[in-house]
């Protein structure tokens, strides 16, 4: 039985792609390019809320990216990239897990979204929301000065779950990451890691490693800039 990834371009989704390379899983993956901004109609077909990422194990398919996470780590990882009760880091490597869907990236789609409603950035709301981004990125910053991986002195899955805040995401909520030099030297270290070089290779082979991990954002798709532009958010 093979292990099926339905990957949508640029996306959440290469945190699940990512996780399989570094598992050495093998598995099977279905990408989706973007038609031109949105998942085309083939991928919203996977699942009633058009969610990407989308695994497929047998007769179970899932959405949610953590959950797929999840899912990949107890029945396909043997132990590997996830700490349990009794480590010295468990709790941190549950907080960063948790940190990066349940904190990070909704304050960046939030500000994303508020950045093409045309509000002034005076705005109170802006403000505040632009604020707390910054906050959560230098918290996120004086950790990475203390240890090398989110979890502690393991690479974990919470580092999996993180990175694509960091990353990919930058393609459609930009943000520059100049004045963070431990975040910077953290991806460096994850740009090192063969499983991630393969993963944006296969996942997303018009980004460059070298793009992704850099100070300034990675460059959007030319066909998605293009789509936005013409609607008048950008």
């Amino acid at each position: 039985m093979t292990l099926t990834v339905h990957h949508l371009g640029i996306s959440q989704s290469d945190r699940v792609v990512w996780l399989c390379e570094e598992l050495d899983i093998d598995y099977e993956l279905k990408k989706y390019d973007r038609a031109p901004i949105m998942a085309p109609d083939e991928y919203k077909a996977l699942h009633p809320l058009g969610s990407a990422p989308v695994i497929e194990d047998g007769d179970v398919k899932i959405a949610e990216s953590g959950a797929c996470v999840e899912y990949i780590l107890q029945t396909w990882g043997n132990g590997k990239l996830a700490l349990s009760p009794g480590d010295k880091d468990y709790s941190e490597y549950l907080y960063w897990f948790h940190f990066a869907n349940g904190t990070l990236q909704p304050t960046l789609f939030l500000n994303m979204s508020m950045s093409r409603t045309g509000l002034d950035e005076a705005n109170p709301s802006v403000k505040y929301h632009k604020a707390r981004q910054i906050q959560l990125i230098e918290y996120m910053d004086r950790r990475l000065s203390n240890v090398p991986w989110l979890a502690g002195e393991q690479f974990t899955a919470a580092d999996v779950m993180n990175v694509c805040c960091l990353t990919t995401m930058r393609c459609f909520a930009p943000y520059d990451l100049g004045a963070y030099p431990n975040i910077l030297s953290y991806l460096k270290r994850v740009a090192t890691r063969d499983g991630y070089k393969r993963a944006v290779q296969k996942g997303d082979p018009d980004l460059s490693v070298d793009q992704l991990i850099g100070a300034t954002p990675p460059p959007m798709q030319k066909a998605v800039a293009a789509a936005i532009q013409a609607r008048g958010r950008l």
